[in-house]
């Protein structure tokens, strides 16, 4: 591997950030404790800020320009320049209100797929919702305490997921036609890798390998779902390291949101940080696509 630099950029401290996407020059990431959408030019360090008033679990871009996010109260569309939400789904909100909306990203055909959290760690009691091109929610997957990262390998047939208790990355035979999802195995199992904290968010590079932020371990790890092996760890300045995503002009630099600890005090916590020369590529994000 190439030397690498590792550096914070823009300005913003969050509580917990989360979900970053690149998405048309800039990256897109959410403060959850914080209640707020930022939108990052990482070239300029230029910041736009939006109180959500909630928790905001993650955000996608639309085909039609304006924003999807997800977080207490459901999916929503969200208008950054006037401010506006439209309310879509919030298929919990009666049965279990001790959750909210976590982490979700879009698969190749444009459906949103975004997972629930038992914010009172209620084992199994969180969901995988799907949310397609018509505006309806499908249950994808259930029994799920705390849904996070998710992704989809270049050749459109396969779909990794994580349910951070779990400890393991599950993989699903993914139909891009239907957004049916079947034969879920294994992938990748944490408890036979030698490295601390639990996995969070997600993203994969052009050659299939998955980049996995460990939330209370300091790192992002580079993992392959063939053979659920160990091939590359970054370390962080600090301790909760919760999601990452490729951007840039040549989608090779590798975004890293941070988190505030509790009880630990850390100078860069709470930063969004960069890695280059990693010399690894990463997949365009997809946006949601919508016929209504």
């Amino acid at each position: 591997m190439t030397n690498i630099s590792i550096y914070t950029i823009g300005s913003r401290i969050s509580k917990w950030g989360e979900g970053p996407i690149y998405w048309e020059d800039h990256l897109y990431y959410v403060d959850i404790e914080g209640h707020a959408l930022v939108k990052l030019n990482p070239v300029s360090g230029e910041e736009s800020f939006w109180d959500m008033g909630e928790r905001i679990g993650t955000v996608v871009p639309s085909e039609s320009g304006d924003l999807l996010c997800a977080g207490d109260s459901g999916i929503y569309r969200f208008n950054p320049d006037t401010g506006q939400k439209q309310n879509l789904a919030d298929p919990e909100a009666d049965k279990r209100p001790d959750n909210r909306f976590n982490d979700g990203k879009c698969d190749p055909a444009g459906r949103f797929w975004a997972g629930t959290i038992s914010t009172v760690k209620k084992p199994g009691d969180a969901n995988l919702y799907q949310l397609d091109e018509y505006g309806k929610v499908h249950l994808k997957i259930t029994d799920v305490t705390n849904s996070n990262g998710i992704c989809w390998n270049d050749s459109l047939q396969a779909m990794y997921y994580i349910d951070t208790p779990s400890q393991k990355v599950m993989v699903y035979q993914y139909d891009r036609s239907s957004g049916d999802i079947s034969n879920a195995r294994i992938a990748v199992d944490f408890k036979d890798i030698d490295v601390d904290g639990s996995p969070d968010g997600m993203t994969i590079d052009s050659d299939g390998l998955l980049w996995v932020a460990m939330c209370h371990g300091g790192a992002v790890v580079c993992v392959n779902p063939k053979d659920g092996k160990l091939v590359n760890k970054i370390d962080f300045p600090c301790v909760e390291t919760t999601a990452c995503a490729f951007g840039g002009d040549r989608m090779d630099r590798l975004f890293v949101t941070t988190g505030i600890h509790k009880t630990i005090e850390e100078p860069n916590a709470g930063s969004v940080f960069v890695v280059d020369g990693l010399g690894a590529q990463g997949l365009a994000a997809y946006p949601y696509r919508s016929d209504q």
